[in-house]
């Protein structure tokens, strides 16, 4: 009986440390992007004609995320930080480097400046 309570503590130790490193295998890479501010449903073309910061902005009014554009990908900014949100829109169609985690298409951002 003892030797079973041992494997069993020894059983679920072992999964508890697996569970535990699985989101660390799976978090995205953290990174410093520079491209320009857009939003995720325009992305590199502007749909609205006219001004691409208006279009933007009313993009994201409308529930658009923003986003970054790197050569010919598009990359998500994903915040719900208000001074990150301020940054953005201050920065709207222009060149900026965010940091933060990437996952796929999708950036966690941590930070955004203006790019030198």
């Amino acid at each position: 009986m003892q030797v079973v309570k041992h494997k069993l503590a020894v059983s679920l130790a072992g999964g508890l440390l697996a569970a535990a490193l699985i989101p660390a295998a799976f978090a995205g890479k953290s990174d410093s992007v520079t491209g320009t501010v857009t939003d995720a449903m325009c992305g590199a073309k502007h749909m609205m004609e006219g001004d691409p910061v208006a279009c933007l902005r009313a993009c994201v009014q409308k529930g658009s995320a923003y986003a970054l554009v790197v050569g010919d990908k598009v990359y998500t900014l994903d915040t719900k930080d208000k001074a990150t949100l301020a940054k953005l829109d201050k920065l709207a169609n222009e060149k900026a480097t965010v940091k933060g985690a990437t996952n796929g298409d999708t950036i966690a951002v941590s930070s955004v400046a203006a790019a030198k």
